[in-house]
């Protein structure tokens, strides 16, 4: 199989090409997630780039994103496939008078009549494909179980038409934000990336490159303020996109430098939680007077 990357270096500089700002670790393990053919678990905070890494992989590789979003009651039918039921009776009913059941049956079990989700779909695709199972920990642990088993083999058996081996290994991405513990055949079977927050240098380069012309004065302001209230015991920590909203809202505000009376007015922004707007506000009053 022709590998996707050259290098980890080559990694990083093609996701900056898409505004992706990963360090050597988040390249480290998508060069080789691509070499070994496995997928990658990726867990941390909410809001920390977890699902935007995956489709920033598909856009520097021109490939089609193909998203599973888990929840609570995912089965089988809507995350790998069902029959077109409806189109199955109007085919039986067009030869209701067929002395030949065998060749109806045979015909309304076959590709046509065939409604593929996700999952099928990535394994059957001839194109290339990044699959996104976002939030993993939403699912019961029987349809973890039905993730392993496709996942390990890229392969799904239909009882009806037998065994779809994929064309091609799609590059696959586990997001996780720790709501339950995963099992740990699915730990095993996947290269594991915890991304946190950024540092707050790297997410001032992430306003930068995010923000059209913003200033680094006021991209350093935001970053070292953000940094200062996730620091405090807060109910949500602000992610790294209400970051982002926060700087936009400064530069639709016309700011230039952010002072005490500002940042207490855009708290909102920021967090969405009163008692988390209350901590901050005090400790604004104290850091930028």
């Amino acid at each position: 199989m022709e590998h996707r990357f050259s290098s980890v270096q080559q990694v990083r500089d093609s996701l900056k090409d898409v505004n992706y700002l990963a360090d050597d670790g988040i390249a480290g393990v998508a060069f080789l997630a691509d070499r070994l053919a496995k997928p990658i678990l990726v867990e941390g905070p909410a809001g920390t780039g977890k699902t935007q890494l995956a489709k920033s992989v598909a856009e520097m590789l021109g490939a089609r994103l193909i998203r599973l979003q888990c929840y609570e009651g995912l089965d089988e039918s809507k995350a790998l496939y069902e029959w077109n039921y409806k189109k199955q009776l109007l085919r039986i009913q067009a030869d209701k008078n067929s002395d030949s059941w065998s060749e109806v049956h045979d015909d309304i079990f076959s590709r046509e009549f065939l409604l593929t989700r996700p999952l099928l779909e990535a394994i059957s695709a001839p194109d290339p494909v990044v699959l996104l199972i976002d939030e993993v920990d939403r699912v019961e642990v029987e349809t973890e179980a039905l993730l392993l088993e496709i996942l390990s083999e890229y392969q799904v058996s239909i009882p009806e038409l037998g065994t779809i081996t994929a064309t091609q290994i799609p590059m696959v991405f586990l997001t996780s934000n720790n709501t339950r513990e995963l099992s740990e055949a699915l730990k095993r079977r996947c290269l594991y990336l915890h991304v946190d927050y950024p540092s707050m240098e790297r997410e001032k380069e992430i306003v930068l490159a995010k923000v059209p012309d913003i200033t680094e004065n006021l991209a350093d302001q935001v970053a070292r303020i953000v940094r200062s209230i996730r620091q405090l015991d807060l109910k949500k920590a602000p992610s790294v996109s209400e970051t982002l909203d926060w700087a936009r809202t400064m530069m639709l505000l016309n700011i230039d430098s952010i002072d005490a009376q500002t940042a207490k007015e855009t708290l909102h922004v920021l967090l969405k939680y009163q008692s988390d707007i209350a901590k901050a506000a005090k400790e604004l009053s104290v850091d930028l007077t």
